[in-house]
């Protein structure tokens, strides 16, 4: 039965994790997950990730709000049926208003939906493969492999400048 190896490379360079990430892409190895202490653009980029998707999330939050708060208030109108002035029953000014706040509120909803949507929360996976040293100075940057590899990898990693841990769990057949 063939194993799999997880192997982390820990950088303390940004410019050194992000050419291990990119030649990552070219190797036999597979990339699992990047941990960065900032936020890293050169990282995100070098990562080519997919557009996020919580921005839709928020514009059909907002437009399902406009339209809630506008129909709520029209509704609340016609039912009470108040005539002042003479004016229509149902003003548009007014709802229009109420609209553009239902939107604010129903786009904060969509945009948290979103979010714990699109990143799958709770998600407790992955934190078996962790590096507390990623969350001061290290860039981590876990990568896995057949167990056959494993010292080709780790000979990687370090050739890239990296410090190396070997999680030996993972060296555990499944």
């Amino acid at each position: 039965m063939a194993t799999e190896a997880l192997v982390m490379g820990l950088f303390t360079d940004e410019n050194q994790a992000v050419s291990t990430v990119e030649a990552i892409a070219d190797s036999p190895w597979q990339l699992r997950r990047v941990h960065s202490p900032i936020p890293s653009h050169k990282l995100s980029d070098a990562l080519n990730l997919k557009q996020s998707m919580v921005g839709w999330y928020t514009l059909a939050g907002g437009i399902i709000g406009f339209f809630t708060g506008f129909i709520v208030a029209a509704y609340t109108a016609v039912q009470w049926n108040l005539i002042v002035s003479g004016k229509p029953i149902v003003a548009l000014v007014p709802f229009f208003i109420v609209g553009f706040e239902f939107t604010i509120l129903f786009a904060i909803f969509g945009n948290v939906a979103g979010l714990i949507h699109q990143m799958q929360l709770p998600g407790f996976k992955g934190l078996e493969q962790y590096d507390p040293r990623c969350s001061g100075e290290h860039f981590g940057i876990l990568a896995s492999c057949r167990a056959t590899d494993l010292e080709e990898l780790v000979t990687f990693f370090k050739t890239k400048g990296g410090e190396i841990r070997v999680f030996e769990d993972s060296l555990q057949p499944r």
